[in-house]
């Protein structure tokens, strides 16, 4: 069997872009590494947040809708997502949070880790995990980041979902991807493929009762797992055929290529190589600076560009944290 490596990035909605862009990047430090469109809604912006040369596993990518509604928590949607950051860090982020107005919630132990809950300006449930452990993936610090490289976001540590069945669940993510029961902690259990490190685990709650959620600004699109090439790609889609799925065909994203499936559950799975990467059609010094369209829209790009708000990116110092009244995130308050 092939197994997924563990997540390759995480799609959520947004509500206005350029909040989305002033909190990933001005308060979490993260590097906008592509400013691109959505290619099914080209009149939206896809927008990947990661790290400082857009490595797998470090990529939280967005849609942003501001004229949708708020999604709505529950089951066949995606929710909580976690990043991980290194162990000692949560004081540095709570502080650093809360100076930028932001909601955060108290600290928990999670399977034996320490968690920090906090939410987007978008509504979104977001975590940072305090872990030494990660998968065998490389990490660059962004160096124009506005976090000290000490306390950076490492990775995509974990996603949650809520089921109303889990056995159909449980075993379609063994026998297309190669997750495995791991733990349980209170009311979740977790599932890992690899060594279980940071961005190798989905945690899943089991509820009969739980309301079916929806998708909307603050929710997650969908999640892609990591696979190393073309091969690898094409063996998991097989398993995902032989687990019940229905997989698109291969779909060629310039940066990855993608398949896609819907889990038992009803969210919305991704498969994605490793390649070719963000700088497959950008400077790396510039990465994220210029819009980047597939090429069958190039013919349109004016037309799209007026289409689009503008954009910009917050400027920081590096490691410096704001007093109470200063904010590179308006829009947090």
């Amino acid at each position: 069997m092939t197994h997924v490596s563990g997540i390759h990035h995480i799609t959520a909605i947004a509500g206005d872009p350029q909040e989305n862009v002033d909190f990933f990047v001005g308060v979490l430090g993260l590097r906008l590494v592509k400013k691109s469109i959505n290619q099914d809604v080209p009149d939206t912006y896809h927008l990947f947040f990661a790290d400082g040369e857009g490595h797998p596993g470090t990529d939280l990518t967005f849609f942003p809708w501001p004229d949708m509604g708020p999604g709505r928590g529950g089951t066949g949607v995606w929710g909580e997502v976690s990043f991980a950051v290194p162990a000692g860090s949560l004081e540095y982020w709570e502080s650093r949070l809360r100076a930028h107005g932001v909601s955060v919630g108290e600290r928990e132990s999670r399977f034996g880790e320490q968690v920090l809950p906090f939410t987007d300006p978008h509504g979104m449930s977001l975590t940072l995990t305090e872990t030494t452990t990660y998968p065998e993936q490389p990490f660059t610090p962004w160096a124009a980041s506005a976090v000290p490289v000490e306390h950076q976001i490492r990775a995509l540590s974990s996603v949650r979902i809520t089921v109303r069945e889990p056995d159909a669940t449980e075993e379609f993510l063994a026998r297309a991807y190669g997750f495995a029961r791991a733990a349980r902690d209170g009311e979740w259990t977790r599932y890992v493929v690899g060594e279980g490190a940071g961005g190798q685990r989905i945690d899943i709650r089991a509820d009969a009762a739980a309301p079916r959620g929806r998708w909307g600004t603050g929710s997650v699109h969908h999640v892609a797992f990591r696979v190393s090439d073309d091969t690898a790609e094409a063996r998991v889609r097989s398993q995902i055929l032989e687990a019940g799925g229905a997989p698109t065909p291969v779909i060629d994203r310039f940066w990855f290529k993608s398949v896609y499936t819907q889990a038992p559950a009803g969210v919305i799975c991704e498969i994605a190589t490793d390649g070719p990467g963000f700088a497959v059609d950008e400077d790396p010094d510039h990465l994220g600076e210029a819009l980047v369209l597939p090429p069958w829209y190039e013919s349109r790009r004016s037309t799209i560009e007026s289409m689009l708000p503008p954009l910009e990116i917050p400027e920081a110092s590096v490691g410096v944290t704001p007093d109470r009244g200063e904010s590179l995130c308006p829009s947090c308050g």
